[in-house]
């Protein structure tokens, strides 16, 4: 496989999960992002455009750009959260893949007060731990500043009031965490409305799923 193909195949797998997420109600309309790292320049990446909707992508929406937000080929303007992209690159050199998305179990939870409690071995396996960053203004330096710092401990970050971001080393990585996170927020949920505060997976377990 060439390195053109490559890129392609990971743009249809773009496309692919960008339909899925809005079947799942990750998130509505135009809301939300998908990216990858170029696998021939590391300080590059491909990102969903600006306005574009999730579940009806093409080729021609993903935009592809530096670290400093300069489209490098084609028309298509990169989505204003660039930068969550650009500074989860720069933090995590083992990151080659970034999902934002807005799911509303994982935003009321914060919202409320309550921390997304890791219940089945998948959420532990996949989401690991979640970050939190307070409400900064969509497309700012302060925002994409804030998710990068909780990303030197976190593969998950949930913005407050807004969404999540989630990373991994392939798409389908970052797809898994996004899902089991608002899995384990919807759990959370459920088990807040039935009085219980304190169920989560055995913490003295923990280690053993990552050893």
């Amino acid at each position: 496989m060439t390195d053109s193909d490559f890129n392609a195949a990971l743009i249809d797998q773009v496309i692919a999960m960008g339909a899925d997420i809005v079947r799942r109600k990750l998130t509505l309309a135009s809301a939300g992002n998908i990216s990858f790292r170029d696998p021939e320049n590391p300080t590059r990446f491909f990102v969903t455009a600006a306005a574009s909707w999730l579940d009806a992508l093409t080729e021609e929406d993903l935009s592809h750009i530096d670290m400093h937000g300069t489209v490098l080929s084609g028309s298509a303007q990169p989505s204003s959260e660039w930068r969550v992209h650009a500074e989860a690159y720069l933090t995590r050199t083992d990151v080659d893949a970034v999902v934002h998305a807005h799911p509303q179990y994982s935003v009321l939870l914060d919202a409320l007060g309550h921390r997304v409690r890791l219940i089945t071995l998948d959420h532990v396996s996949y989401v690991k731990s979640v970050g939190m960053t307070p409400f900064a203004p969509n497309a700012s330096t302060s925002l994409a500043s804030g998710v990068a710092s909780q990303l030197h401990d976190h593969d998950c970050v949930i913005m407050s009031h807004h969404g999540c971001v989630v990373v991994g080393d392939t798409l389908t990585m970052a797809y898994r965490r996004i899902l089991n996170l608002e899995e384990a927020a919807e759990n959370t949920y459920r088990a807040l409305a039935l009085g219980d505060a304190t169920t989560a997976f055995p913490a003295d377990q923990v280690l053993s799923v990552h050893s």
